[in-house]
């Protein structure tokens, strides 16, 4: 599986790692033990097994600022949820996303235009007993700055820049 993301600033990076920290610190499934140099907060694009990433695309309208608003969960097998910062959509973010699939193609049906609901991942596969729990927990209204994007490649744990700063 590729995916194609955009990744944080230090300091919403930094906000966002303190939801998993707070998390795992209550015994509770978080990302917060996964200590890759891969695994960072960001919001995905585009996923796929066969996407194919050029470095041009609509990296330009990078930096871009996104706004944090409530939680949002997903089911992931019986009684086992992803909990995650739903990010509200924007025009620039809605052009962005647009613009990078114009001509990709292997894109996952949930991460194409009209079916995509970005959102930043704070816990994967928690119990339901659990997720009132983890809501408490969360500091859920903030805002951020979405600076780069990357390709990430889970069969090569290799991540790749993208955009202008590489």
């Amino acid at each position: 599986m590729r995916s194609i993301e955009l990744v944080f600033d230090e300091a919403t990076d930094s906000l966002v790692r303190a939801d998993w920290a707070r998390l795992a610190a209550a015994g509770l499934p978080s990302l917060a033990p996964h200590t890759s140099a891969s695994n960072s907060p960001h919001i995905t694009l585009a996923a796929g097994a066969d996407l194919v990433a050029a470095h041009e695309g609509p990296w330009e309208a990078l930096p871009m600022e996104v706004t944090f608003s409530g939680a949002i969960v997903f089911p992931a097998g019986t009684g086992k949820y992803v909990l995650a910062r739903s990010v509200l959509l924007t025009v620039p973010l809605l052009d962005l996303h647009r613009l990078l699939h114009q001509g990709l193609s292997g894109a996952l049906a949930q991460t194409c235009p009209g079916a995509w609901t970005p959102h930043v991942t704070i816990s994967r596969r928690i119990p339901g007993h659990q997720l009132g729990t983890a809501l408490d927990l969360l500091d859920l209204r903030l805002e951020g700055r979405c600076t780069g994007a990357r390709l990430w490649d889970s069969s090569t744990k290799t991540v790749t820049p993208l955009g202008p700063s590489v």
